[in-house]
């Protein structure tokens, strides 16, 4: 997919906002932490961006709340109009972060939280150095190839896939600005050390700025 052309970095929202990812591999609990954080009271507020998604919903997903779900031919038009901060081809489907979500959490003074893959993550962070990166990691490898089969929500063969791409994305964790084990049973504790970085983020660069 042919990305669009590059832009000129500009000092974008107020000082303070954040771009803050989350990362990690499938299984790892991700969806969940997100709901978690969702619900903490946070100062500034927090913008859970909407990342765009090729593959099919899930039966638990609702379409604009968890992902916005768009065919191939729709995410192309987004990517070719520049609607998008990073796209990347994950686990055989396209991912997209959508940059005015970003843009406005930032100049409202909001910090903008990106869950995306490790790939798009990259991306991101190429973009915006200024951005935090936390990666989640299960206790093992084991424990996330357990939880990947027990939500139901692949076939074996994509179980498969996402099993390897997950060893990739293991050994690229201490490319992260943070590391943060999800524990099993212990989704409440990993959001609350998420959130307590982003807090300490906040303190350490109160006139953090965000050029994009």
């Amino acid at each position: 997919m042919k990305p669009p052309l590059t832009r000129r970095r500009r000092t974008v929202g107020r000082p303070g906002a954040m771009v803050v990812i989350i990362s990690g591999p499938s299984g790892v609990g991700k969806d969940t932490i997100i709901r978690i954080l969702r619900r903490r009271p946070a100062d500034p507020p927090r913008c859970f961006v909407i990342t765009y998604k090729t593959r099919d919903p899930r039966p638990e997903e609702t379409d604009g709340v968890d992902y916005q779900f768009v065919d191939l031919d729709a995410f192309a038009a987004l990517h070719r109009a520049g609607a998008l901060l990073e796209a990347s081809e994950v686990h055989g489907h396209w991912s997209g972060t959508p940059r005015d979500q970003v843009v406005n959490a930032l100049r409202s003074g909001q910090d903008a939280v990106l869950k995306i893959d490790v790939q798009g993550s990259d991306k991101v962070k190429a973009l915006i150095p200024e951005a935090v990166r936390i990666f989640v990691a299960p206790p093992s490898a084991d424990v996330r190839r357990a939880r990947l089969a027990d939500r139901g929500t692949e076939t074996a063969d994509e179980q498969a896939r996402r099993n390897l791409d997950a060893d990739v994305e293991m050994g690229r964790q201490h490319d992260f600005d943070y590391v943060v084990v999800n524990e099993t049973d212990r989704a409440e504790a990993t959001a609350a050390e998420i959130d307590r970085i982003i807090r300490e983020e906040h303190a350490r660069h109160p006139e953090r700025r965000i050029r994009l």
